[in-house]
């Protein structure tokens, strides 16, 4: 059933909708259990597009075994997606900023209030972002350490590769997941693949990931593929960051997800006009990469890529 969450009129005399669908057990059982899918709030992260509508698509199937309710939000910012942008066109505002919004605020604080509304009260929400143009990133989930204790457990279930656990700050305030999370909803921030762009693979694993939490969680019985255990990382030096030492072009000598040892190069970075090599970037520690540059050009201090540690890699430095 596809339900309208809220709508706002337009001044071009449109009307912006939101909406989502509910998919509802055949036998209702009384109990409002209840698991929502939450994506598209940057016009241009799509990952999350795929995994609605396989996610849909394998319940639909299966619907003797869904013993709750799914609500699935594909578009929190249509206008952002219909224009390939990240924030909401006109308004030059990040949607992710804007929670949890003000029933009585302009537009906007309005939309933000009225979709913490309808999320609110779920046993939990998967927030799924994909990175920028920029970078590419594995499926991992984000957790504040304010909400690590009830969050990791969950994340944990959903088969991402890694969960990072990291620090509050200021900006995080005013985003989706904080809001929810600080007020009883535990709300769960997936990141994978690259902006504009679906990755399959990434998305399948996560609508098994998905599948399997639910059944965690009572609302489903269906079978379910096994999962893969995540590595888990706490401390913030488990994690370097690999910035460009000069400008030019960007070219990678390892792939995404790949063991490196301590001083193995990554990519070197060069010039076309002169036909020579600029600087070279390499591991400054033995880790698995776990973010690298998609988008070839650099800046001076433009990030390259991200490692962790193998200490925090822990059996997955062994499995590869």
């Amino acid at each position: 059933m596809i339900e309208t969450v809220t709508s706002i009129t337009l001044p071009a005399d449109e009307t912006l909708f939101i909406r989502k669908q509910r998919i509802e057990p055949k036998e209702k059982s009384g109990v409002a259990k209840r698991i929502s899918i939450v994506t598209g709030i940057h016009g241009d992260e799509l990952e999350g597009q795929y995994v609605c509508f396989e996610l849909s698509r394998r319940i639909k199937r299966r619907m003797d075994c869904l013993k709750g309710i799914v609500d699935i939000y594909p578009a929190l910012n249509p206008l952002g997606i219909d224009s390939v942008t990240r924030g909401i066109p006109a308004f030059d505002l990040d949607m992710n900023r804007l929670f949890p919004g003000c029933q009585d605020g302009n537009m906007t604080e309005y939309l933000a209030s009225r979709i913490v509304q309808d999320l609110s009260g779920s046993m939990v929400v998967l927030d799924i972002h994909a990175s920028n143009i920029y970078l590419t990133e594995i499926p991992q989930i984000r957790v504040n350490e304010l909400h690590e204790r009830e969050l990791v457990p969950l994340a944990a279930e959903t088969g991402v590769d890694f969960i990072w656990v990291h620090g509050a700050s200021t900006v995080l305030e005013s985003t989706l997941a904080y809001s929810l999370n600080s007020t009883g909803t535990p709300t769960l921030v997936v990141e994978m693949g690259v902006g504009m762009r679906i990755t399959k693979s990434y998305g399948d694993q996560l609508v098994d990931g998905i599948l399997h939490l639910m059944k965690k969680l009572g609302l489903w019985t269906g079978e379910t593929a096994a999962v893969r255990k995540p590595v888990i990382s706490k401390d913030p030096d488990d994690v370097a960051y690999l910035n460009a030492p000069a400008g030019g072009i960007f070219v990678p000598v390892v792939k995404h997800w790949e063991c490196l040892h301590k001083g193995q190069l990554i990519g070197q970075i060069i010039d076309p006009l002169a036909g020579m090599v600029v600087a070279e970037v390499a591991a400054p520690m033995d880790g698995i990469l776990f973010t690298i540059r998609e988008y070839p050009v650099v800046d001076e201090g433009s990030l390259i890529g991200r490692l962790l540690c193998k200490k925090a890699c822990g059996h997955r430095w062994e499995e590869r």
